[in-house]
């Protein structure tokens, strides 16, 4: 296997619609593990900064992340992040320089 594709992304919600948002990227979380070419997918909040969120993602492709970004959910919240957030979402892609191992390896 070669390198997955990763990110980490930051979201800044309005204030107002921090809690909302808080929500519906909690919605992704579940579909998008079960999604064939997610490796990881993780949803933090900023324990100096609450409402500030961080998720961390690792696709087996670019393509696997492209279609992952095309499922209609998505499709819709980028196309409407902006009634979310404050300023928009700053995404990191990543280049792994340590060995990907799954989670699931024996040896834990």
């Amino acid at each position: 296997m070669t390198q997955p594709f990763a990110l980490v992304g930051t979201a800044r919600p309005k204030p107002e619609r921090a809690e909302e948002l808080k929500r519906l990227l909690l919605s992704f979380v579940e579909p998008t593990r079960l999604e064939s070419g997610c490796l990881e997918y993780h949803f933090h909040e900023d324990r100096d900064e609450p409402g500030v969120f961080v998720f961390y993602e690792a696709w087996r492709s670019r393509a696997d992340l492209d279609a992952h970004l095309a499922l209609p959910h998505m499709h819709d919240f980028w196309e409407h992040r902006m009634d979310y957030l404050e300023t928009d979402l700053d995404i990191r892609f990543l280049t792994m320089h340590s060995p990907y191992r799954p989670a699931d390896r024996p040896d834990r």
